[in-house]
């Protein structure tokens, strides 16, 4: 190979390494820190980008998405002296990359410090007991500490996760045998209440039994009296129509002739039956007199009508 063969190829290399350190394509949702000669010159965002060859370089790269940064797991003393062992999950953005690259080193790991101290304060604070039911208060808390501490270094704190909050094993024990003694607990009020409400039902069904009964007999003696009512109530109608009737009758032609008709056979008749029902007949003075008795009779019903 020429002289002139090895020229090109290092004009060539020359070219393709300043091309490389001049042009520069930054991802979707990242932000790169550019140092011009050693000092904050500007930051990228996505897209495509031109530096100054041996002067600028790329000092910081960012992403700017929400990062899930675990927080190691720590032993904390509650207020009534029983150590547990907590851990969780701290969820954070970068929003300045200038200030996170040059507020503080490393702001995941001192993000992380932060949470853990914040965390051992809450606990010492709280009872056992406590840090089970109140979960959500722990996690604002630390968002609220965290949040304000990384304002600085340009991150932004958006939640934070209690993962596991493990006691001793013997407070394990010990509250496990709590809860045995309190679900028993729970179950024997159950019980009590299910039976004194099966018993209560029972008691108002026989009530309302009783209640129904007596409804039913009073309804019943309503209706038999109200059926004896229209009973006499009709009888007294039909007594009075036919009374009615057999008054019109009597005023119509021939109707005298036979009303005395009717007297004096049944007035036969009746003689007839008393003395068919006693060994003893009475014969009254005047039987020969048949018709001045209905005559009388029929005196009598004049006077009536």
């Amino acid at each position: 190979m020429t002289t002139g063969t090895f020229i090109l190829i290092g004009i060539l290399i020359v070219a393709i390494v300043v091309l490389y350190k001049t042009i520069y394509i930054v991802p979707q949702k990242h932000a790169f820190i550019v140092e011009r000669l050693g000092k904050y010159s500007k930051t990228l965002e996505a897209g495509f980008h031109i530096l100054l060859p041996f002067l600028d370089r790329i000092a910081y790269r960012h992403t700017l998405k929400e990062q899930a940064i675990d927080v190691p797991p720590q032993v904390c003393i509650t207020q009534d002296n029983i150590s547990v062992e907590v851990d969780g999950i701290l969820y954070m953005q970068v929003f300045d990359a200038a200030k996170a690259s040059y507020g503080i080193d490393h702001y995941d790991f001192a993000s992380t410090q932060l949470a853990q101290t914040t965390m051992r304060s809450i606990i010492g604070k709280m009872e056992l007991d406590k840090t089970f039911e109140e979960r959500d208060k722990i996690n604002g808390t630390i968002v609220r500490a965290v949040d304000e501490a990384s304002d600085p270094w340009g991150v932004k704190v958006s939640r934070y996760e209690v993962k596991n909050i493990v006691p001793p094993q013997s407070i394990k024990d010990a509250m496990e045998k709590q809860m045995r003694a309190e679900r028993q607990k729970r179950a024997e009020i159950a019980k009590s209440e299910g039976d004194r409400q099966a018993n209560i039902n029972r008691a108002e069904g026989v009530k309302q039994q009783s209640i129904q009964e007596s409804e039913g007999e009073r309804q019943k003696r309503i209706n038999e009296a109200e059926g004896k009512a229209r009973e006499i109530e009709l009888i007294a109608t039909a007594t009075a129509e036919s009374l009615k009737k057999i008054g019109n009758a009597i005023e119509q032609a021939g109707g005298k002739e036979a009303v005395n008709l009717r007297i004096a056979e049944q007035y036969v008749e009746e003689f007839g039956k008393l003395a068919q029902t006693t060994n003893t007949t009475i014969i009254p003075s005047n039987l020969s007199d048949i018709g001045g008795f209905v005559k009388s009779i029929q005196n009598l019903l004049d006077k009536k009508l």
